[in-house]
């Protein structure tokens, strides 16, 4: 099959008499070029609004440690996973519920910052050559983690049968119009970038950047739509009954738990038929974390994390938690159950990272963030230990005394411990090729 978008590996810029190679890009690879390694795949998980941390929190470092109450759904997968403690986004400190929104891009917050690219899709530029989608977002309220190279917000879908759908179901209104739909895209896209090019030539230093940051997602608009129109002539995989009856279905968000087990079940899915590798799941947003009646909890987790020390408040907060948690062991244990195409369980080369960007929500702490790395032991990473980074950094956890760990989660013990270092090592791990993410200052050594 022949793709329209592919560009020669030889191919050289001629202009101003000059000859200019290329290097090798992403759209120089054919569809299903072969590769010398089981496939790599990453899974983002959102949990809104922080955590009790008081019944979240582990108290000691390394391979010895205790489960917290709220981590024990995670003891039976300790070999495959790793709690990390300590870790902030230095641009999210005291921005409070919008700390979701650079949670995967280590921005900066504030009324003149704009967000940039989200670590999924630097991951998604690496791993889309390979697959018919770039990326899948899903997210119950619509709005997603990942974020485009020009600070756009890519939006998520929420309905389980929507999903399926985009996953699985051939076009209602056939392959033809959906091509001629595509090609008429590529052709405004072609007619914007001639302009675009002539303004190029009167603009100034600081109007060039941003021109160029437009650009950027011109571009990549531009390659996954040939990419797109591409993957039309590619059949889709033909999915088992048993797998079509548990994804393709609407599950109502008041049923929490099946909801988030379909979700689950739908990314499983998605990396077993190889459709995506990059995949972002947002269980809530800050302020419309899902109510749990099915463990009589009414209230939002926007609420129960405004509990004042109410003790009946915080007991739920530890119960939504928990909650939360089960449902993402039941991930795990998906993957570790499902073949990838080599035959080795999925959870071995698929990396999946849970938490949120808010630690005490209360307060709206946004340091000491909980988080949870698992799999993908097949791509390096060594578990079964709590990497703990305030260590050396305070005086040591005391849970005892609230108002003092509580200041733990506001401002961070170790200055340097920022967040981007763990997810520009897991870029890395996914093949993006670079030694630095947002505001990284070095890698995590998670081997």
């Amino acid at each position: 099959m022949k793709h329209s978008w592919l560009i020669d590996r030889r191919h050289v810029l001629r202009g101003l008499g000059s000859f200019v190679a290329l290097p090798l890009l992403n759209c120089m690879q054919p569809l299903g070029a072969a590769e010398t390694e089981a496939p790599r795949r990453s899974a983002f998980i959102y949990l809104p609004n922080g955590v009790n941390t008081l019944d979240y929190q582990i108290l000691s470092a390394g391979e010895d440690y205790e489960f917290s109450r709220s981590l024990k759904p995670l003891e039976k997968h300790r070999g495959v996973i790793t709690p990390i403690s300590g870790l902030h986004h230095p641009g999210g400190l005291g921005h409070h519920h919008n700390c979701q929104k650079i949670w995967l891009t280590g921005g900066h917050l504030g009324p003149t910052d704009r967000n940039s690219i989200s670590i999924d899709q630097r991951m998604a530029e690496v791993t889309s050559p390979h697959t018919r989608f770039h990326s899948l977002e899903i997210s119950n309220k619509g709005e997603s983690l990942a974020w485009t190279a020009d600070g756009i917000r890519l939006p998520g879908m929420s309905r389980c049968s929507e999903i399926f759908a985009y996953l699985f179901e051939e076009p209602k209104d056939g392959t033809a119009a959906q091509r001629r739909a595509l090609r008429r895209k590529g052709s405004v896209l072609d007619a914007n970038l001639e302009e675009v090019r002539s303004l190029e030539r009167r603009m100034g230093a600081e109007d060039k950047g941003r021109m160029n940051q437009y650009l950027t997602a011109v571009r990549e608009t531009e390659v996954r739509t040939r990419r797109a129109d591409a993957w039309l002539d590619v059949p889709r995989p033909e999915i088992a009954e048993a797998d079509r009856r548990r994804g393709d279905r609407d599950v109502p968000q008041t049923q929490a738990g099946e909801y988030f087990r379909t979700v689950y079940d739908l990314i499983v899915l998605a990396f077993q038929t190889d459709a995506t590798r990059v995949v972002t799941f947002s269980s809530g947003l800050e302020g419309q974390g899902l109510a749990i009646p099915e463990l009589g909890i009414s209230q939002s987790r926007h609420e129960l994390s405004h509990h004042n020390g109410d003790p009946g408040h915080m007991e739920k907060l530890t119960q939504s938690d928990t909650f939360n948690i089960e449902q993402f062991s039941y991930f795990l244990s998906r993957l570790a159950e499902t073949p990838d195409v080599t035959g080795r369980p999925m959870l071995e080369t698929t990396m999946s990272l849970f938490g949120s960007g808010m630690a005490y929500g209360h307060s709206h702490g946004n340091a000491n963030l909980p988080l949870v790395l698992a799999g993908g032991s097949g791509c390096g990473f060594r578990h079964g230990r709590h990497i703990d980074l305030n260590q050396g950094h305070f005086e040591g956890y005391q849970l005892e005394q609230p108002g003092q760990h509580y200041r733990l989660c506001s401002r961070p013990a170790n200055e340097n411990a920022h967040m981007s270092n763990l997810l520009l090592t897991m870029a890395q791990k996914m093949g993006v090729e670079t030694e630095r993410f947002a505001d990284s200052n070095s890698e995590l050594d998670l081997g």
